[in-house]
């Protein structure tokens, strides 16, 4: 025999050659527990000799309706997943649940180009996880059409889809009246306010403009904080990053500081680690000249003293999954917590 003999070697021939019927050869590779151990020697042993590699993957997902993967819709270059604390920590959660259910995780990474929905559409997965994205996002139509379970994480809301976030506008209310006592000049360090990601200052952003879930109810908590202690949200200088990076985010911090901020409220842990960066290069000390507050609750920030919003991403990735899985999940929203340390008066 001349090329690869697997090539011609059928589930029906090893059945024949096994002296058994091709539901049993089938069993032994997808049901082995159900064939008799004697004859699940024989009929893997005959399988080897005859060079078969057993049932095609494709066609039994096709008789499945099942590819045994969730795909997790990014909204980022695939590096990212890797790249950013909040997504490792994330996706860690997500791949345990893969590792109980035994399935795989497909990273499908969008960037708002026009090729996003094709590839978005064309994953081979049961269910979908969708992290942050904008409102207008053309995957969120695609991902909710396909009659698959989806998963949005942060948001937005959408039909067909179930969000899974903590609620980011009452814990940054509670986190600015604690970052902002005292002070005479409050600022925010910001996420992105939408896919176009330009880094810049601003003073008095309207939060409705903004096009990220997260970002915009992160900022509107600060604003009711600010109207609650009679400040003028419209007074209130926000820098915005292009991404959760500290050395990126070095810049901004730095203008916020030269604007005399004296109190920051900080999207994320790597953004208030840029914003104390900052301070200890000018020589300020923290919290009496300058208080710093972040989100998440990294690792690093009880070692720095940093006031911030405790929420387990982990958690979330796990209900995400199960979720994409076809799970109910838990029913309530995930929970939150303002751990106060020596970052803040």
């Amino acid at each position: 025999m001349s090329g690869p003999r697997s090539s011609r070697v059928t589930m029906a021939l090893v059945a024949r050659t096994s002296g058994v019927s091709p539901m049993t050869v089938s069993y032994c590779y997808n049901q082995p527990d159900r064939v008799a151990p004697e004859t699940l020697r024989r009929v893997l042993a005959v399988a080897a000799e005859l060079g078969y590699p057993g049932p095609d993957p494709t066609a039994r997902s096709l008789r499945r309706r099942r590819t045994g993967a969730i795909g997790v819709v990014l909204g980022e270059h695939l590096a990212y997943a890797f790249e950013d604390p909040q997504a490792r920590r994330f996706l860690t959660g997500v791949a345990e649940v893969c590792r109980e259910r035994g399935v795989g995780l497909n990273l499908i990474p969008t960037t708002g180009e026009d090729d996003d929905v094709d590839r978005v559409r064309s994953a081979s997965v049961d269910g979908y996880i969708v992290w942050t994205t904008v409102d207008s996002d053309p995957v969120l139509d695609v991902v909710t059409g396909l009659d698959k379970p989806v998963a949005v994480h942060g948001g937005p809301s959408v039909d067909g889809a179930r969000v899974v976030s903590i609620d980011n506008r009452a814990s940054a209310r509670e986190l600015a009246a604690r970052t902002f006592t005292g002070a005479r000049r409050p600022a925010v360090l910001s996420f992105p306010f939408d896919r176009e990601r330009r880094p810049r200052l601003d003073t008095g952003p309207d939060a409705d403009g903004v096009t990220f879930p997260v970002t915009r109810d992160r900022l509107r908590g600060v604003h009711d904080h600010c109207r609650d202690a009679g400040f003028d949200p419209g007074r209130l200088p926000v820098a915005v990053v292009a991404r959760n990076d500290r050395a990126d985010a070095a810049t901004l911090a730095d203008a916020l500081l030269d604007a005399d901020a004296d109190a920051v409220v900080a999207m994320s842990d790597q953004l208030a680690f840029a914003v104390l960066d900052a301070a200890r290069r000018r020589g300020l000390r923290v919290p009496d000249d300058l208080a710093v507050s972040g989100w998440d609750d990294d690792p690093d920030a009880s070692r720095e003293g940093l006031t911030t919003v405790a929420q387990s991403l982990h958690d979330q990735g796990r209900t995400c999954a199960l979720i994409s899985l076809g799970d109910r999940g838990p029913g309530r929203a995930p929970e939150w917590t303002v751990v106060v340390r020596t970052s803040t008066r």
